[in-house]
């Protein structure tokens, strides 16, 4: 990993990239696996409950268990569905999400794809994902899945616009859209020089807007269990229902990972004293505290109407992105260039 692949591609290369690659889906599955129980446990401590706790030791094979019985279940399509749309759906939405993961740098030497435009890939394909949740909301036949759909169209367009929008404070401050130099660029000893402070107003669009592209509490509409069943993913079942969950829960790790890299300092110490501990440990600290916030907030806050959501996108985050912008801008050529 890193930059090792510095002339053509060979034979050997392609297998080594190849079981780098298996090594890596085999982490992130792992990833899900105990996300999930994490979650599961974090939201029941919260509630005053246990959680799992029946299978394995402390619950830790519940997780197993389910993705298991999920695999064996029969697979059903509707009769009246678009069968080749209703099959694609959960592929298409799954393929972005693990492939965002190749630009997110975990130390200075550990990655993947050193890319220029690291961050616009991540937005370019992220966005795909949407067309999926759609496609299987139409494709399914059904009214409540065609509602959900229409309502994860509607959201997750909505707060694609603030949630770029707020990264470019981070894009003006580091002169880059490589991930490796903007966290190169937070590197001033301490945590106050990282992103999260002088782009605090960034920072938090950013949070809001990826809860909702996340389709997560207070913003899952789309699923919304009390009112569309479950959304857009009500005909899915066994191994197509789990690739949703699945996408959801890698994106989960996807977003945690870019929130600790553009604004978290990625794997920088938050003191000059505490350079000794490893880069990895500092990204891992960091990444799990982004992960325990999003569950937090999903034991926390209640879903909010169709309408709150809109409203909050359009006509709070988008001009607090802006205003961001426009501020950050201003105090690089008051400030820096003056």
């Amino acid at each position: 990993m890193g930059a090792w692949l510095n002339g053509p591609l060979t034979w050997g290369d392609a297998i080594v990239v190849f079981l780098w690659v298996v090594v890596f889906l085999v982490i992130v599955l792992g990833f899900v696996t105990y996300a999930i129980y994490f979650e599961r446990k974090v939201i029941g401590w919260m509630q005053f409950r246990q959680g799992p706790n029946r299978v394995g030791p402390l619950g830790l094979l519940q997780t197993v268990a389910d993705i298991f019985k999920l695999l064996i279940k029969e697979d059903t399509i509707p009769r009246k569905a678009d069968r080749l749309l209703f099959v694609l759906a959960p592929v298409l939405a799954y393929v972005p999400a693990f492939s965002v993961l190749a630009v997110i740098p975990y130390t200075q030497k550990l990655y993947f794809a050193d890319l220029n435009v690291g961050l616009l890939y991540y937005v370019a394909l992220s966005g795909i994902s949407t067309l999926a949740i759609v496609l299987g909301g139409w494709a399914s036949n059904n009214k409540y899945a065609l509602l959900g759909g229409m309502r994860s169209a509607a959201q997750m367009i909505s707060y694609e616009v603030p949630l770029v929008i707020s990264v470019v404070g981070v894009i003006l401050l580091s002169g880059s859209l490589n991930l490796r130099d903007i966290v190169a660029a937070q590197d001033g000893g301490w945590f106050w020089d990282w992103n999260f402070l002088p782009q605090i107003i960034g920072f938090a669009v950013f949070i809001i807007a990826a809860v909702s592209e996340l389709n997560r509490t207070p913003f899952d509409l789309p699923e919304a269990e009390s009112e569309l069943v479950a959304g857009y993913h009500v005909e899915y079942s066994g191994f197509r229902f789990a690739f949703f969950m699945l996408t959801e829960y890698v994106y989960v790790y996807a977003i945690a990972a870019l929130t600790t890299v553009l604004f978290l300092g990625g794997w920088q110490a938050p003191a000059p004293f505490l350079d000794f501990v490893p880069g990895i440990v500092w990204f891992l600290l960091k990444f799990a505290f982004i992960v325990f916030f999003l569950f937090w907030i999903r034991a926390t806050f209640p879903r909010i109407r169709v309408d709150q959501l809109m409203g909050l996108g359009w006509k709070v985050l988008l001009p607090l992105s802006l205003v961001n912008v426009f501020a950050t801008a201003l105090c690089l050529e008051l400030f820096v260039k003056g």
